[in-house]
């Protein structure tokens, strides 16, 4: 799993960056790798609508979404099994209705 470095840091070692000091240089000094640099980099370009991408704020809501998603599916699946054991079958709120 990839480390994980505060907001704060990662804006402090793109404002070296952008200062004129060189990757490899701030990347030695810090202990990271230029890699991470770059991606940081990528990304507040693509925050700041310079490059085209996924924002930030972006990707965290998409993270919510499908974390929520899997907890409905889960929540789904329970209930499915529950009426298995119950005898009952039961079909979703609005279902499929006959096209007329």
């Amino acid at each position: 799993m990839p480390r994980s470095y505060p907001p704060e840091f990662r804006r402090k070692v793109l404002d070296l960056v952008e200062s004129g000091r060189k990757v490899a240089e701030v990347a030695q000094l810090l202990g990271i790798s230029e890699q991470t640099i770059y991606v940081w980099r990528r990304q507040r370009l693509i925050d700041t609508g310079q490059l085209p991408g996924t924002t930030t704020a972006e990707n965290a809501e998409l993270a919510a979404a499908r974390r929520r998603i899997a907890e409905l599916e889960a929540e789904v699946k329970i209930h499915r099994r529950a009426a298995e054991l119950l005898g009952e079958t039961t079909s979703p709120r609005g279902g499929s209705k006959p096209s007329t």
